[in-house]
């Protein structure tokens, strides 16, 4: 295992995600939500990850009248997949070890900071895989980080495929995360949420355990290519400055180790604890700075996007 100083040398800020499966794992597109009792306010259907974690965290527009710990929260999670007959197993890495058993937060207590947040939901419409959850995910999520965590709506960025909001092409996904990572300092805390299709390319530089690299997949990826892991920790998670933390919830497929994190709790019934992650490679990420953004095939993409999501 690396010294803990290298990896916060290669990770300065505190970064913590929430991913809907595992990397071998595909998510799913809910359509009705209402079997999730979830406030709707922009449509009728949700991820089944989201779902769950706001109905945890806020039911019936509700915070719990008592706090939950991440591991009771993740767990929750996973009981309600389950009754929903999915298989998908909610994970949490992180870039420091994490006491599971500690209140579930994205706001740390007597944070004095802004509050940032970039929301992205995709539906690709009118394209061969298309969703129909991704922005009502969006309005879901959004209206709980202001109402539960008292993000003002300024600070809010949201990409979605929707005809209003601008489109979350790859451009203007990595300048979002750029721009976070720019206008962010020790303080503050900041949220990123993906909803859409995830895929797999793979590994162009051999730090990938399983020989492929996690992707998200723009709305423009046949044309610009998919984001990989490799450039979600170049531009946002090794960016990021010190002292911020830094909370994402991503809700797509192949999602289990996207931000490359070295530290993970799987809401699988046998983990009681955050544990290092084998797989980590220390040495290929702190190489990453010398790496050019790479840009994904459309053709290895064909088949991913057709079985990604199951749609319910």
């Amino acid at each position: 295992m690396p010294d803990p100083d290298q990896i916060a040398k290669a990770i300065p800020a505190e970064v913590r995600m929430i991913s809907g499966c595992a990397d071998s794992q595909t998510s799913a597109d809910v359509s009705n939500v209402n079997s999730f009792q979830l406030p709707d306010p922009a449509g009728r259907a949700g991820g089944a990850c989201t779902s769950a974690l706001l109905k945890v965290l806020y039911k019936d527009e509700k915070a719990p009248d008592e706090d939950l710990s991440f591991q009771e929260v993740l767990m929750s999670m996973r009981e309600i997949l389950s009754e929903g007959d999915y298989t998908q197993i909610p994970q949490l890495t992180a870039s420091r070890p994490l006491d599971v058993k500690t209140p579930f937060t994205i706001v740390p207590d007597g944070a004095t900071g802004q509050r940032r947040a970039l929301l992205i939901g995709i539906n690709y419409v009118g394209q061969q895989g298309e969703l129909s959850g991704c922005h009502n995910d969006v309005g879901n999520m959004k209206k709980y980080i202001m109402d539960v965590h008292g993000f003002p709506e300024e600070n809010i960025t949201v990409l979605m495929d929707d005809g209003i909001h601008p489109d979350p092409t790859r451009e203007n996904i990595i300048n979002g995360y750029r721009t976070l990572v720019n206008e962010s300092s020790s303080g503050d805390s900041v949220f990123c949420h993906y909803s859409g299709h995830g895929g797999r390319l793979v590994d162009d530089d051999g730090d990938e355990e399983d020989g492929y690299d996690e992707t998200l997949v723009p709305l423009d990826y046949n044309s610009a290519g998919q984001i990989r892991d490799d450039d979600l920790f170049k531009i946002l998670v090794g960016a990021m400055p010190a002292g911020v933390t830094l909370t994402c919830l991503m809700d797509c497929c192949h999602s289990g180790t996207v931000l490359d994190l070295p530290y993970k709790f799987a809401a699988d019934g046998d983990s009681e604890e955050m544990e290092y992650d084998e797989g980590f490679d220390m040495d290929g990420l702190a190489a990453l700075a010398g790496i050019a953004l790479a840009v994904g095939g459309a053709d290895e993409l064909a088949g991913l996007v057709a079985a990604c999501c199951q749609i319910i």
